[in-house]
């Protein structure tokens, strides 16, 4: 027989995440949240994990939510512990994954009068969620503490058994609605949501009495295309010899082949993608900064041929600061973003949000297309070609570095693999090569944090079934240790840490390079390895120094399914920049049109 917490707004909170197939449940250790975590793990509906540290397990939960596209919650106890799950909600706000905090909090009343771990829990998140609930407390819970309170204001202090019942039955009926209105939310809107639950002692005691509750169905209404509008977009589509689509991140299979296709055999059309796009083609732009970079260096009459008259975009955040910065100077006439949800004005020149999904979009454009007589595609896919050519030469002759190691890596990598990207230098790195077919790639963009990337891909890695690998860069491995705290690392999971001794991507930004001041507070040089953090773990552990090295242990990492492994690669800290910046110098004279 199921077991119920005996609070009511315990028993409510958890059988309502029920009645919204809201199964994966991430509880961090507490006292106050006590009657939340025995609902949670006494009924087989709900799939649990226990991660003690706050903000890991935010970025677990955040990663189980990344690949199920479906809420996940997280639960807490009250005071500071809220704190720490906030990065991973501003993440989930950013990239549109739905989490629902669920925080336990001290009576009202317990609040600001200098009780311990208590703190202003309403509206604590507030700029950074769909929506919010500060739920009331049950008065049926503990009634004789409640009128023994001189503090309290939820009970007259004189209440009889009547006004208890009474005051309780518009409590009930109020936090069912706000609980259904915040949880609906989460699932339409694909963002985060909190719901703020005040518990009074006792705290532990169960019950197998059931409250009566509603059901809820949530729907989710497809928005229409505004019928009007569509010979519009299908006229200026057709009437423009200059257009770029460029996608930014996307889950695996969001557009079907046949409209990148469409696309990529429209000579009028350069499409420009990302890792994170999970979006190939042959006739695309995958490496945006092979072919921005160049231009960036040398602005000549190139830059103004590609400028594009009009730009569709998809997806979330673009990491090409490259590409942000051309379109702000050579900005389109029209700029429309397709997205259901919202549409930032990234490149200052948003003249349309067309609310609809992609596919549905491009079944418009193409339904009645016709391919203008340009080579405007050709023309820059050619020079690409020259700039990638260029760019290929170069490594030939270059030494160990970061970037080597990760042209090897593309290269090696087996088909077919879920690549988890940390911020900063790993995803940028990422960007300049082709990676082997079929794989999906994620990366926390939604603020670009090197917080939580470990956390993330280890939850993602637990519902994804793909043997999963997580490139990394020392920094944001060791912010996120305790992302490697719990008990659920996969057995085929693994962790290529690249370890240049400091924050390299520094080095490649204006500064005072070689500056006692410089390398301790901004490249914030180190001398740690990860080997006993590792056995520490129980996590198998490889090191490699030279180039020589990695080619030969890199197929073995890869292969090895004896527990989580992790390859440590320890590149030259002061070369890295110098490498890469030459990299894209070795393109500038390879222009076409000069």
């Amino acid at each position: 027989m199921n077991r119920f917490p005996s609070i009511p707004l315990a028993q409510t909170v958890v059988r309502l995440c029920e009645v919204a197939k809201i199964e994966q449940i991430v509880i961090c250790a507490g006292s106050r949240n006590a009657p939340l975590t025995n609902g949670f793990v006494s009924l087989p509906y709900f799939k649990t994990y226990s991660i003690v540290d706050e903000r890991a397990a935010a970025f677990f939960a955040l990663g189980l939510a990344q690949q199920l596209q479906q809420p996940v919650a997280l639960v807490c106890t009250s005071g500071s512990a809220l704190l720490n799950f906030y990065p991973a909600v501003a993440e989930a706000f950013y990239s549109d994954i739905p989490l629902v905090v669920l925080s336990a909090d001290r009576m009202p009343h317990r609040i600001d009068i200098g009780d311990g771990q208590t703190i202003r829990q309403k509206g604590v998140f507030e700029p950074h969620l769909e929506a919010a609930a500060d739920l009331k407390a049950d008065v049926s819970h503990s009634t004789k503490t409640l009128l023994e309170n001189p503090m309290q204001n939820l009970l007259p202090s004189n209440a009889d058994e009547s006004e208890v019942v009474a005051i309780q039955q518009q409590t009930q009926k109020h936090n069912e609605k706000e609980i259904i209105r915040v949880l609906k939310v989460a699932i339409t809107e694909n963002g985060p949501v909190h719901l703020n639950i005040p518990l009074e002692e006792p705290l532990y005691e169960t019950t197998t009495e059931v409250i009566p509750l509603p059901e809820m169905l949530p729907s989710i209404e497809k928005p229409q295309l505004k019928v009007s509008k569509k010979e519009t977009w299908i006229n200026l589509w057709n009437k423009s010899p200059k257009k770029w689509v460029v996608i930014g991140v996307l889950q695996p299979n969001s557009i079907d082949q046949i409209w990148i296709d469409a696309l990529c055999n429209d000579p009028s059309v350069v499409v420009f993608t990302e890792t994170t796009s999970n979006v190939t083609h042959p006739k695309a732009v995958g490496s945006i900064d092979i072919l921005m970079a160049p231009l960036e260096m040398k602005e000549n009459q190139l830059s103004i041929d590609l400028q594009p008259e009009l730009l569709l975009t998809f997806g979330g955040m673009v990491v090409s600061k490259k590409l942000k910065a051309f379109l702000r100077k050579y900005r389109p006439k029209h700029h429309w973003h397709v997205d259901i949800k919202k549409a930032y004005n990234t490149y200052y020149s948003l003249t349309e949000h067309i609310q609809s999904s992609p596919e549905d979009f491009l079944g418009i454009l193409y339904r009645k297309h016709h391919n203008p007589k340009t080579d405007y595609q050709k023309s820059v896919l050619e020079q690409y070609a020259q700039f990638k050519n260029a760019g290929q030469n170069y490594l030939k002759k270059q030494p160990f570095s970061d970037l080597k190691v990760f042209e090897l890596i593309s290269q090696k990598l087996p088909a077919g693999l879920q690549l988890q990207l940390a911020n900063s230098s790993s995803i940028r790195y990422a960007q300049l090569f082709s990676w082997p077919e079929r794989t999906v790639i994620f990366c926390n963009r939604g603020t670009s944090g090197i917080d939580g990337s470990t956390a993330t891909a280890i939850g993602a890695a637990l519902i994804n079934k793909r043997p999963t690998v997580l490139i990394t860069g020392d920094l944001s491995f060791f912010y996120d240790i305790n992302g490697l705290w719990n008990n659920y690392i996969p057995k085929n999971f693994k962790i290529i840490l690249i370890n240049n001794g400091g924050g390299g991507i520094f080095r490649i930004l204006p500064g005072e390079k070689g500056s006692k001041n410089y390398e301790t507070y901004f490249e914030t040089v180190h001398q740690r390895e990860a080997k006993y953090l590792c056995k520490s773990f129980g996590i198998g552990y490889r090191k490699v120094n030279s180039f020589g090295a990695l080619k030969r242990k890199l197929p073995r990492f890869f292969k090895t399914m004896k527990g989580p492994q992790l390859l440590e690669i320890k590149t030259p800290r002061t070369k890295n920049d110098e490498v890469l910046l030459n990299y894209f110098n070795a393109m500038v004279s390879k222009t076409l049109f000069s």
